[in-house]
């Protein structure tokens, strides 16, 4: 179905968390491929229903648009795309899913397409920094058209990983993490900027952060499990408020996630909104909550244990810390950051000390800080071309899981998703006939909130008193 002027490209995104909402929409609005002229493009929505559905003020701090958007099960999108056909079919599909959701989806629609001549390029990859699980969700993700990978570092461990069990490695494709961006650091208000240059010198930088009296602002990037116990995010809450302190000229922000009750990419059982109560913080403290980008907008030094924000701070030449107060420790996430000379301690930047990023490692982490960005989807998009273009449509989803490779696992991923071993809908699956009525939207929704109260208020207590 190859592109062209009298047709619009048509694109779908599939996406379990705001994180991921913002990751699909914005790659495949930077991953399509140039047509003749003004195409125009229709990008469709949607979202898996779960415990991270995004609410819709996530959506709206997200701040990426969509012609339409509408909540799914696994087996209401499948029967969606199977109905897709002629002028509503799409072009490319993102799967912006956990690893166990891109592969039940590769199975599904595997099957509603299999009789197909033509269907959607499918591309899938990472929200972020890949530091952990790398074979497990590599190989789930195993089978889309493209899988991408944000950095040069990322996509040779890709290609390893899959060459070393077998698999086909053509589909990893080099681009870079697509919500990056925003204006260069200007420098510290009154001081030095990133280059060791005054400030003065570069003014009209302060202007565009909010004028030449603004106050030196150092934001802490929350993660919601990182770290994943009550003495760890505490520790961290204090020390970020201790440096209030000592330095109340300074603003201190502790950049959130998410308000309480939801969830994003990750589980919070702990949030620092809770913590904070029990803390006496100083006036020149505050939480703030929205879009990331125009918080780095004022932002001094971002600190973080191993935000994705560490990287977009990064891009933008803003100086960063990665802490190493708990430790450096894959359960963190913070030994992706060995060798980026971002690795401080809170005692260190008490006493000014500013990390300086080498520049070898930022450059193999599709940081693109000295240029470069805009050609970083270029592959992706001439891929993504190539394959529109095939003569004959593109070959049948093939997945390195199958019930040869991976017999007693690939089951199980299929069932949490109401697939049975072929792709085809177990029995009892959620019905797709209909919208849901308001009575089971009532339903979904005190379900929803009663799972997140569990998580976020009883299971601590719980585990609190078995000493767990």
């Amino acid at each position: 179905m190859p592109a062209s002027a009298t047709k619009a490209l048509r694109v779908a995104v599939l996406a379990d968390s705001d994180t991921r909402w913002k990751w699909g929409a914005l790659t495949a609005t930077r991953i399509l491929p140039d047509g003749p002229g003004e195409a125009e493009i229709r990008l469709d929505g949607y979202l898996l229903r779960g415990r991270a559905t995004p609410t819709a003020r996530q959506l709206r701090e997200v701040g990426v648009s969509a012609d339409s958007l509408r909540e799914v099960t696994a087996v209401e999108f499948l029967r969606a795309m199977e109905g897709a056909r002629g002028e509503e079919s799409y072009d490319v599909l993102v799967l912006a899913l956990v690893g166990g959701g891109v592969q039940a989806m590769l199975h599904g629609l595997g099957r509603v397409w299999q009789d197909r001549a033509e269907r959607p390029v499918v591309v899938t990859g990472y929200v972020g920094v890949v530091y952990e699980k790398l074979a497990d969700g590599l190989l789930l993700r195993h089978g889309a058209d493209l899988v991408l990978a944000n950095s040069r570092q990322d996509a040779d461990r890709f290609r390893a990983v899959y060459e070393g069990v077998g698999a086909d490695a053509a589909a990893v494709t080099e681009v870079a993490l697509p919500f990056l961006g925003g204006a260069a650091y200007a420098g510290e208000p009154g001081g030095t900027d990133g280059d060791g240059q005054d400030g003065e010198d570069r003014q009209h930088g302060e202007d565009r952060q909010g004028g030449g009296g603004r106050a030196h602002t150092v934001v802490f990037a929350a993660q919601p499990s990182v770290p994943d116990n009550r003495a760890d995010r505490t520790y961290l809450l204090d020390r970020l408020i201790r440096h209030a302190r000592l330095h109340p000229e300074r603003e201190v922000l502790l950049k959130l996630r998410s308000r309480p009750g939801e969830h994003t990419t990750h589980i919070e059982e702990l949030p620092y909104q809770k913590l904070v109560q029990r803390a006496d913080p100083p006036a020149n403290f505050r939480l703030v909550y929205g879009h990331m980008g125009e918080v780095l907008d004022r932002t001094d030094l971002l600190v973080t244990v191993s935000s994705t924000a560490a990287l977009e701070s990064l891009h933008r030449r803003i100086p960063t810390a990665v802490l190493s107060d708990l430790g450096v420790r894959e359960a963190l996430g913070n030994h992706h950051f060995v060798g980026s000379g971002c690795l401080a301690s809170w005692d260190q930047l008490d006493a000014g000390h500013r990390p300086v990023p080498d520049p070898d490692w930022v450059a193999r982490q599709g940081v693109a800080a000295d240029g470069g960005y805009d050609t970083a989807f270029d592959a992706a998009r001439g891929r993504v071309a190539a394959l529109l273009a095939r003569p004959g449509g593109l070959p049948p989803l093939a997945p390195y899981y199958s019930l040869v490779t991976a017999p007693g696992y690939l089951p199980r991923i299929l069932a949490r998703h109401h697939l049975a071993p072929d792709g085809t809908p177990l029995p009892g699956a959620p019905a797709a006939e209909r919208p849901p009525g308001p009575l089971r939207q009532v339903v979904r929704r005190a379900a929803r909130g009663a799972y997140r109260h569990g998580v976020q208020r009883v299971a601590p207590v719980i585990r609190r008193m078995g000493e767990l």
